[in-house]
């Protein structure tokens, strides 16, 4: 019977908000097994205690992680969804009358109350200790990658200006290193260089100056942040996030955030797997240092066409010498400054030789290979990438890190920063992270539970 049903629309009915939240949502499961009170130790000290308007700071920070959960990108929006979602307004216990806090509280809390400081890398590192406690997390196999994420920023704005390259953090060590190895082989030491301080033209975006033009092979050229992201072995949580602007190298915060993990978490590292951008010697010999198995993807390196690439030329350790393919010896003849040992042929066997022209085209005809004094480290890194743990491990690693950042990406939003400046993508990124965390946590936590139950009952 053909009967339009009539307006209900300005009824009145009495119901509980808990009601109409299911029982299997999401906010409900984090609400249930995720402890929020360290949020109200945290931000004590950023508040007054006899001044100003009372202010719930948990009501802020769970309105930031409904935001980031599902990857609502606008503040006035995360407004406007939490106005009219039951299960938002239950999970920051607002009755239905309730006023949702204004969306400028948000944007001035982080402008002004938490500016120049650490609170949200303090608020991820107590949602990993949370995981830590629930036995998630293992510390003892780490993936590690970074992605990409496009600056909220005009990359045809910019200007070009002269900058100094950085020192790299292990100059040091490797000058150290150096001059070892020329005492080692009966090498004068070198001349103390004139410090002449280096310059590099880069580009930068008159919209968003802290972010780094990215131009790489096969990639979009875009002013954009690199989001360096660590995952545990054992469940996939997220153990460390660190954004570095776009133009600074994969490879170069990979140590310092190993060790800030170790002395944070406690963890104790056995083995990491690595992308093949963090194939350096540095880092090879930093994870032998550490007495950790590292797998790296391997480099592939484009020698000059028609000449012989460098493995065909074999190293004999005890002679410290290269051997060529017509049998000929490369004694060692220098260390350079920059760490490198020199291996040079007789350019009068060389003359001769049949192969003269696919292995060398210099104008003496004497044929260089080079060799790091920390080369040693790397082969080994090569040798554990060839093992059945290393091909598991790398096998792994693509299935952990890269659907991490699928998930930030595709589910919450992390595929363009919202902010610009690079405290505020760190708050994105960290928060982000720290979601996806919990989201973890909670479906874990509820399946295990669902599973104790049945098996008692």
């Amino acid at each position: 019977m053909f009967k339009p049903k009539d307006s209900s629309q300005s009824e009145y009915e009495f119901v509980s908000i808990d009601e109409l939240v299911p029982d299997l949502h999401l906010l409900r499961l984090i609400d249930k097994y995720i402890n929020f009170s360290f949020l109200l130790e945290k931000v004590r000290p950023f508040y007054s205690d006899d001044n100003g308007r009372p202010s719930d700071p948990l009501v802020l920070f769970k309105m930031m992680f409904i935001g980031y959960l599902y990857g609502i990108r606008s503040e006035r929006q995360l407004e406007r969804e939490i106005r009219m979602n039951v299960a938002y307004r239950w999970f920051l216990g607002l009755k239905f009358k309730d006023p949702v806090p204004h969306h400028s509280t948000i944007s001035w809390n982080r402008q002004h109350r938490f500016k120049d400081t650490n609170i949200f890398q303090e608020i991820f590192d107590e949602i990993v200790l949370q995981a830590m406690n629930h036995k998630m997390v293992g510390g003892r196999v780490l993936f590690t990658d970074s992605t990409h994420l496009k600056a909220n920023a005009n990359k045809h704005k910019f200007t070009k200006e002269e900058v100094e390259v950085e020192t790299c953090e292990y100059f040091e060590e490797l000058n150290k290193a150096v001059e070892e190895d020329r005492l080692k082989h009966g090498k004068k030491p070198l001349k103390e260089k004139e410090e002449v301080k280096e310059t590099k033209e880069i580009r930068v975006s008159t919209t968003d100056s802290e972010c780094g033009f990215m131009s790489r092979e096969n990639k979009q050229e875009m002013f954009c942040y690199l989001d360096h992201r660590t995952t545990d072995m054992k469940f996939n949580i997220i153990t460390d996030v660190y954004v570095t602007p776009g133009n600074v190298h994969d490879s170069v915060p990979y140590l310092n955030r190993l060790d800030r993990q170790v002395q944070r978490f406690g963890f104790k590292v056995e083995a990491v797997a690595l992308d093949s951008g963090y194939l350096t010697s540095p880092i090879c010999k930093g994870l032998s240092d550490r007495e950790i198995f590292g797998v790296i993807a391997h480099r592939r390196f484009h020698p000059t066409t028609g000449l012989f690439p460098k493995w065909k030329f074999t190293y004999d350790k005890e002679g410290d010498l290269y051997v060529c393919l017509n049998n000929q010896e490369l004694p060692y003849k220098t260390t350079t400054r920059e760490g490198y040992r020199e291996y040079k042929s007789d350019s009068k066997k060389c003359e001769s030789c049949p192969l003269l022209s696919q292995c060398t085209r210099s104008k003496n005809k004497v044929k260089v290979v080079t060799r790091h004094v920390w080369e040693e480290h790397k082969e080994k890194v090569r040798i554990n990438r060839l093992s059945k743990s290393g091909k598991m491990l790398y096998k792994f690693r693509k299935e952990k890190i890269e659907r991490s950042f699928a998930d930030s990406k595709e589910l919450h939003g992390l595929r363009y920063c919202r902010l610009r400046g690079l405290k505020n993508v760190s708050e994105q990124a960290l928060l982000t992270a720290a979601c996806q965390n919990i989201k973890k946590i909670a479906t874990h936590l509820a399946r295990l539970e669902k599973v104790c139950c049945n098996s008692l009952g």
